[in-house]
């Protein structure tokens, strides 16, 4: 079976991803993730993948519909260093998510439809209040498959520091700390290239939603290989 454009990005990934500080990653992760996103990469890649090629036993046990309300599909494993995946956004007002950062430096690009996308800034009692009030959990992963633990970690206040709507072609990249979130902002499905780097991985992530809730774990459902298949499939349709 070949795997020309597997093999291509694979080398891409390997190679750009470097830098000696978080800004430095940055911008090479937003570089490689607007190169592998265009559509006479993107297309060909999942097209291999649907077919088989890389390794999709592996892939759609990492594949999902995340906590945060999107079908996550895993197209490139690089291990502690990368992982691409494709983000399927659907519309509808329960599609939004937490406001939340990440574990690392991460970058996306739009591929069809639209993200729309707010930045949030702390809000610390010397700057005077304002903002909203959240409540705060640390989400960090437990158990075999890695299934979402929220942990309540008090209540915050965050200012909306910043709102976009980003249309296919175009993208951006975060450092880990960055406090946003995202949702479809087309009336069809938005599908965006995450690419989620390894460098400075902290162990849990920031999650602000309201009311404050105990702490509980949600499970991960990974797709079988024949479901994960059948998406890749379905995704090159719509990127098509």
């Amino acid at each position: 079976m070949g795997a020309r454009h597997v093999h291509g990005a694979r080398r891409l990934l390997e190679a750009a991803l470097e830098g000696p500080t978080e800004d430095d990653l940055v911008r090479a992760a937003r570089a490689v993730v607007a190169e592998l996103g265009s559509p006479e990469r993107l297309l060909p890649l999942v097209a291999e993948l649907a077919a088989g090629a890389g390794d999709p036993y592996g892939c759609a046990l990492l594949s999902y519909r995340h906590v945060l309300g999107f079908d996550k599909l895993l197209l490139i494993d690089g291990g502690p260093r990368h992982r691409l995946r494709a983000h399927v956004w659907h519309p509808g007002a329960g599609a939004r998510e937490d406001i939340h950062n990440h574990r690392s430096p991460l970058a996306s690009s739009v591929v069809r439809g639209a993200l729309g996308m707010e930045l949030f800034d702390p809000v610390e009692e010397a700057d005077g209040g304002g903002g909203q009030t959240a409540a705060r959990y640390r989400e960090s992963l437990t158990g075999a498959g890695g299934d979402w633990l929220l942990e309540p970690a008090g209540r915050a206040r965050l200012r909306l520091a910043q709102s976009a709507v980003y249309a296919a072609g175009s993208g951006y990249a975060l450092p880990s700390y960055a406090l946003h979130r995202a949702w479809c902002a087309s009336p069809d499905v938005t599908v965006t290239l995450f690419l989620e780097t390894g460098a400075g991985r902290r162990r849990y992530t920031d999650v602000f939603t309201g009311p404050a809730e105990p702490a509980r774990a949600v499970a991960k459902e990974p797709l079988d290989v024949a479901d994960y298949l059948a998406e890749l499939a379905a995704l090159a349709g719509l990127i098509g």
